[in-house]
């Protein structure tokens, strides 16, 4: 079933977290739960979860961004596509993403954007089926200095 997250998800969902980025610092628990409330009450950001016999299998987030342009539509960005690596390549990951792309579309967003770190072709092949493309625009991302 695809969902909003709730509170009762949290561990459901760092437990996912940890798979997608398994050499993060530890966050600390009272930290990340703090982080993770924030999201939950914050208007405009959405954390999804895919369940399935009451398991939290896979997540994402969509952020939608105020617009002053194309009619004052909003624009998503979806970050941290997670689905539980027992479950990789069932079809889930399609299904959450679908689920993410028609929240977006109900909350009138002219696009959806996303970046990936990944370099492998099948993770690129994933989010082409998913119906995106390297669109016409350059994306840059800048870093703190260190």
């Amino acid at each position: 079933m695809f969902r909003e997250a709730e509170a009762t998800d949290f561990a459901g969902v760092m437990r996912l977290y940890e798979q997608l980025h398994p050499n993060d610092p530890i966050v600390p628990q009272d930290r990340a739960a703090a982080t993770y409330d924030e999201i939950l009450r914050t208007p405009g950001m959405h954390l999804f979860v895919l369940e399935d016999e009451g398991a939290v299998i896979a997540s994402t987030y969509l952020n939608l961004m105020p617009n002053l342009s194309r009619g004052a539509a909003p624009y998503g960005v979806v970050e941290n596509v997670i689905v539980d690596s027992a479950r990789r390549g069932t079809g889930i990951g399609k299904a959450i993403m679908a689920g993410t792309l028609q929240a977006a579309w109900d909350a009138g967003c002219y696009k959806v954007m996303l970046l990936t770190g990944s370099k492998r072709e099948s993770t690129h092949a994933y989010y082409r089926a998913c119906g995106f493309d390297m669109g016409e625009k350059t994306g840059f991302v800048a870093h703190p200095p260190s």
